[in-house]
């Protein structure tokens, strides 16, 4: 009885029991992946999908555009020659195909919307924020994006206010 209690401790104290999705975002820039900006930890609760951003060097305080990409890939796209950082990364991961952006509490929307990440005075965003519909499970074979701006989660043609893709980091596999 004493060494089944003590391996299941051991297992439930081990990495595979804790581990959490850990990914590296880089800077989007329109010749590719740029310079590493910091990592986001992605990990489930009871009430959602908990993001832990650690990222740096955005251009001073305000909010971004916080998404789970449909693509695992954070090089750029051209189209009719117009460059786009991180564009082959496509939409916003819309498994059920709702063709909504309406934001992280609403049923019928993009399941990639996030809510927003908040930069400091100092370019930093440490903040962690809860995406209700989301788990960690859904996060692999995907690409997270930190838009250059905030978000009002409108359709385009106005990118729900975000802007452009300012950082980019790929999911390759999540528990």
């Amino acid at each position: 009885m004493k060494r089944l209690f003590l391996a299941s401790a051991l297992l439930a104290l081990s990495p595979l029991a804790m581990a959490d999705t850990t990914v590296e975002l880089h800077k989007a820039t329109d010749e590719g992946v740029g310079d590493s900006v910091g990592t986001v930890t992605f990990e489930d609760t009871d009430y959602g999908l908990l993001a832990t951003p650690d990222i740096s060097g955005l251009p001073g305080f305000g909010m971004h555009g916080f998404h789970l990409h449909t693509n695992p890939s954070c090089d750029p796209s051209t189209d009719d020659g117009e460059v786009t950082p991180a564009g082959a990364a496509g939409g916003h991961f819309d498994p059920e195909e709702t063709g909504a952006h309406a934001g992280p509490y609403v049923e019928d929307s993009h399941l990639g919307d996030m809510p927003l990440v908040v930069a400091d005075n100092d370019g930093n965003i440490r903040t962690p924020v809860l995406a209700p519909r989301l788990k960690e499970s859904d996060l692999a074979g995907h690409a997270v994006i930190i838009h250059e701006g905030g978000d009002t989660y409108n359709e385009p043609p106005h990118l729900g206010g975000g802007g452009g893709r300012w950082a980019c980091g790929v999911i390759e596999g999540a528990r």
